[in-house]
This record gives structure tokens, sequence and C-alpha cells, in this order.
């Protein structure tokens, strides 16, 4: 069970003992993404996330950085999204204040170097490049585009490079000062460390970083007709597509049904995709379904690579299987799909980073942490009714949007697939 530190400045702290836990995982939340950018500045938040580990009052150079986790044998990352920037660390126990000097170093004494921030640019444009270079990640930026067109959610997180270009310092430090606000950030912290021990260092540290107000994101518009394919012609050995629907928030009521559809539809080796391309007709090597939840939309959609010249026959095959999940799903295989939900559940938490990330991702979209039996208790109650009507809710052809990346000339056969 968590259990939450207040510094009095509306920074939440949520702390989880694991006893007997060999690691601690420190992760902070930061409402920072590509929803509360506008277009000039797009890709911001990730160009900040990139120039953190550059180096702090403390620890100068991005080597310091990285040495003061990796010297002890410790994993660090952070990712951007359109809702928040998340950066964490891993250690031994024996070493779990070194994250936490390091993160309170970076967010309030990064020392956004003029020099670093143009070397840092470079790198950023050479991600975007590499992006721009796999059919599948170009594949997945297209299926965004399609989902939530000519807005925020729909843009690339990294940016364009012609935003990415024009992001000055001043630029950055302006949105730092506003979006990385005690109010607007979530620690939270995994292993075998006790509240107390938290709660003490943080607050000689953090308890004076003064609250500000923070950015507000864009509104997501989910819009009728427009657009429904996007087809990038390449030549490749594989075409890469992405079929998809719009989704359901991460607090609507529907959310767990939707979680069942999905693990039946396209997760694992014996979910429909799986066993209907692969498994009975060989089409493809690899197939599968994903949901997202944000706060305000969510999509579901099916990631595919297969030969172009059986691109169209698994196109239909999808869209079949698609509609088929409108129809009642057998009982076990619903049972059997909220086993799989929990054991993998039950699996990921014995890890340290996913205990922590748990807490602090729930309570910086949120502002409410479930527990993992409150979760196991709803999606235990998901009928085969529930999952029907969702399906019949979300799944029609006018609301089907696909992207395609391979050799293709045209889109009409894809267009005639939809119902276009």
């Amino acid at each position: 069970m968590h259990n939450q530190v207040d510094l009095g400045n509306g920074l939440c702290i949520f702390v989880t003992p694991l006893p007997g836990a060999r690691s601690v995982t420190v992760a902070a939340f930061v409402r920072a993404g590509s929803l509360y950018e506008e277009d000039r500045i797009a890709g911001v938040s990730h160009y900040l996330e990139h120039l953190l580990y550059k180096g702090t009052r403390r620890w100068p150079t991005a080597r310091e950085v990285s040495e003061i986790i990796e010297g002890v044998g410790g994993i660090m990352n952070a990712s951007t999204d359109r809702e928040l920037t998340i950066f964490w660390f891993k250690v031994a126990k024996p070493h779990f204040q070194r994250p936490v000097s390091l993160l309170v170093d970076m967010l309030l004494n990064p020392l956004l170097d003029p020099a670093e921030v143009e070397k840092e640019r470079q790198v950023i444009l050479e991600e975007i490049n590499m992006t721009n270079d796999y059919p599948s990640f170009r594949s997945e930026i297209l299926i965004e585009q399609a989902l939530w067109p000519d807005q925020p959610m729909g843009r690339d997180v990294a940016g364009t490079k012609a935003s990415v270009q024009a992001i000055t310092r001043p630029d950055i430090l302006d949105y730092m000062g506003v979006q990385y606000s005690p109010s607007n950030v979530v620690i939270s912290i995994a292993g075998d460390v006790s509240p107390e021990e938290v709660a003490e260092g943080l607050r000689q540290s953090m308890g004076r970083w003064a609250p500000r107000t923070a950015l507000k994101t864009f509104p997501v518009e989910h819009r009728n007709g427009g657009q429904p394919l996007r087809l990038e012609r390449r030549k490749t050995d594989q075409a890469h597509l992405c079929i998809a629907v719009h989704g359901l928030p991460l607090g609507h009521k529907d959310r767990y049904a939707l979680d069942a559809l999905n693990v039946m539809l396209g997760e694992g080796m014996s979910c429909r995709l799986f066993l209907e391309l692969r498994e009975k007709r060989g089409l493809v090597y690899d197939v599968h379904s994903s949901v997202s939840h944000y706060r305000d939309t969510g999509a579901l959609i099916v990631h595919c690579g297969v030969e172009p010249k059986n691109a169209y026959e698994a196109t239909r095959v999808i869209l079949e299987e698609l509609h088929k999940m409108t129809e009642p799903v057998p009982a076990e295989e619903l049972t059997k799909a909220k086993e799989l939900s929990k054991g993998r559940l039950y699996l990921r938490l014995e890890d340290s980073r996913a205990v922590a990330m748990w807490s602090g991702a729930q309570q910086a979209l949120l502002n409410k942490v479930q527990t993992v039996d409150e979760v196991l208790g709803k999606s235990a109650k998901v009928t085969i009714k529930d999952v029907q009507r969702v399906a019949r809710q979300l799944i029609a052809p006018e609301k089907l949007r696909m992207s395609v990346v391979g050799p293709f000339r045209s889109e009409g056969r894809f267009l005639k697939l939809l119902g276009a």
C-alpha cells in the first residue's frame, strides 16, 4: 500500500514500501507533453526531457549525470508522451539516495547550457530521422494523424524538423518555468524504503519549491468524416498497416470492457488476430492490437507487418475480426482474457519500477490512485454484454481509420475495403 508525503507546496509524493526488494525505483511524472504545446514550439517537452540529463549544478556534465547512476549498476531513462514526461531511476537499495539527489538537482537546478541546447537539437533531429526511417514507426505516427487530424493530439511528440530547428533556449526556459512546478509534478518511489526517510530528505531539498500556475492542455477533437486513410508510398519488403478506432478515456467506466476486448482481439499468441492471420493463414510474422487511454480520449489500434502482395488480404481479415467483436464472445474466451490480464499484471508488479509507475501515472493523470485489487475487481465484473456494447459503440465502418506504409501506388483498394 502506498503512502503519501505532503510537503505543503503541492508536490505529490507517493512511497510504496516493498519489504525485501533489492531495488528502489525513483520516478517523476511531470504534466508536460505535446498536448500542452503550441505548434510554434512543437516538441519542446521532449527537447527539455533530453536536456535535463545534460548537466545540473551539482553534476554539470552528461557524463557525471550518467555515472552517478550507472556507477553503481543502476539504470535510468525518460519518456515524453502527449500528457506526461516521465523520468525514472532504478538502483540497488543501498544507493537509494543517489537518484533522489539527482532528480532534485535535475528539476530545480538544471544548467540548460546553450552549447548543450544546440548539440541536443541535432541529436533530436537525428532521432526524428531514425523514426522516419522505420516504416513501422511511420505507420504509427500516420495512424495518430488519421485519428486526430490537425491538432496537437495527432502530432508527433518529438515535433517536426522545422519546429525543433526553431525552438530557442528562452522558449525552453519559459516552458520549464511554467510546467515544472511542484503542483504539476508527482514523485513516486517504490522499494524497501520507509515514507519517513523519503520525507525527511525531500522536505529539506524540495519543500521551498514555489508553485506556479501551469498551462492547460489543448482540447482533443473527435471529428467525423475526413480522410480515413493515410498512405505513404515507400519501397519496402514489408507493408506496415495500422487499423484503428477511437477508444475510451482513462477514467471511463467502460475502459475495462475495452481492455478485455483488446486482449481477446490482439494480445498474446492465442488471441484472435494471431491465430487467424499467422497460425491459420500464414500471412504475417507479427500482428497485435493495443489500447491507449488518455484523460480525454483513447484508441484501439491493430498493428501488422505483411508482404505487400498480401496487404489487401490481411486488411480484409483484420476488418472481419474487428467486426466479429461486435457479436457476443464465448464465456470461456472472456474468462481467459481476464486471467491473462490479471496474471501479467501480477508478474509486472514484481518489479519496483512497475510499482512506482502504477501510483505515479494514476495520480498525475487522474489525481487518485486505485489499488491493484480495485482494478482487478472492476475487470472481473466485465460481462459479455459489456464487451459487445462497447464494441458496437466503437467499431463501425464510418469510424475506422487506417495507415499504410509500403510500395502502393493507389489508395483505392484500401479505401474500398474500409467501405469509404
